[in-house]
C-alpha cells in the first residue's frame, strides 16, 4: 500500500510496536490541540508524553522490555541507546538526543523561569511541539525506508492539519465547513482563532463570506456572546461554554 495511502500509526508500526506508537501518535495529536488552544503548558506536557512514548517505541524496537511503572525512566533510555551498535545511528542517536533536548524542556515547565522574566511558556511550547513533530516525522522517515525526511514531514504536517480538518485560512480570511447556522459560524471562526479575539464587526465580516445575510450574521453575533468575552471594547474571546459547543459541532461533522 503506497505511504501517502496509510495512516502515520501504520507507517509506523512497520517497525515499532503497536501499543507504543498508539500512544505517540494520540500525545502528539493532543500536543497539537493544546497548543492551537494556547495552553501552553498542557502542550509541553503532552510533548513529555509523547517522548517517553516514542523512547518506548525506540526501545522495544532494540529488542529490550519497557520497565513498567516507577521503574521506567526516561533518561535512562536515552542513555542505553547509544549502546545499541547493531542498530542505526538515527535510533541509537540521533533521535535520543533530540528526545532529550525536548524532554528537558517540557519537564521543568515554570521551573527555569524567575518570576520577573517574560513568560516563556509559549516560546518553550512552540520549541518542545517541532521537536517532537521531528522526532515523530524522523521515526516515519526510518520506518519507511526510500521516504526521505521531506516526505516525512508532509505525513506529519498532514497529522497536524488533521486536527483541524474542517477549517481553511485564506489571507486573513477564515472558513470553516462545520456547522449551517449563522452562529455555527461564529462560534467555529472564535474557535479556530482562540485564544486571540475577534472584533463584532469583523466576526459579522466572517459570518457573511459564508454566505449569511448581513441581518443574520448581526443575530449571530448577538448571540454568541453568550459564549464570549468582551474585553470592552466589542473584541470577543470564546469561553470554555463557547469552545465546548464549538468541539460539538465539529465532532458532528467529523463521524
Amino acid at each position: 500500500m503506497p505511504a501517502n495511502t496509510r495512516s502515520i500509526n501504520e507507517l509506523l508500526m512497520d517497525r515499532f510496536a503497536a501499543e507504543h506508537v498508539d500512544s505517540a501518535v494520540q500525545h502528539f495529536g493532543r500536543m497539537v490541540d493544546d497548543f492551537r488552544k494556547g495552553d501552553w503548558e498542557d502542550a509541553a506536557a503532552k510533548g513529555g508524553k509523547f517522548i517517553e512514548a516514542a523512547l518506548k517505541c525506540l526501545w522495544v524496537h532494540v529488542g529490550e522490555a519497557v520497565p513498567s511503572g516507577r521503574d521506567f525512566s526516561a533518561g535512562g533510555i536515552m542513555d542505553k541507546l547509544p549502546s545499541k551498535s547493531a542498530f542505526a545511528d538515527t535510533i541509537r542517536l540521533t533521535i535520543p538526543r533530540a528526545c532529550r533536548f525536548a524532554y528537558e524542556i517540557a519537564s521543568n515547565r515554570g521551573a527555569r523561569h524567575d518570576a520577573t522574566e517574560i513568560d516563556a511558556n509559549e516560546m518553550d511550547a512552540s520549541v518542545v511541539l517541532s521537536a517532537c513533530a521531528w522526532i515523530l516525522a524522523e521515526m516515519v522517515r526510518y520506518s519507511q525506508q526510500g521516504l526521505d525526511l521531506a516526505q516525512a514531514k508532509a505525513v506529519v504536517d498532514g497529522l497536524m492539519r488533521k486536527r483541524f480538518p474542517f477549517f481553511e485560512e485564506i489571507g486573513d480570511h477564515i472558513y470553516t465547513d462545520a456547522g449551517d447556522s449563522a452562529l455555527d459560524v461564529a462560534l467555529l471562526v472564535l474557535a479556530r482563532i482562540y485564544p486571540n479575539r475577534m472584533s463584532r464587526a469583523e466576526l459579522v465580516a466572517s459570518i457573511k463570506r459564508h454566505g449569511h445575510s448581513a441581518g443574520n450574521a448581526a443575530v449571530a453575533v448577538s448571540r454568541v456572546l453568550g459564549y464570549t468575552d468582551d474585553d470592552g471594547n466589542g473584541n470577543l474571546q470564546l469561553r470554555n461554554r463557547g469552545l465546548r459547543k464549538a468541539e460539538e459541532l465539529i465532532a458532528k461533522v467529523s463521524v
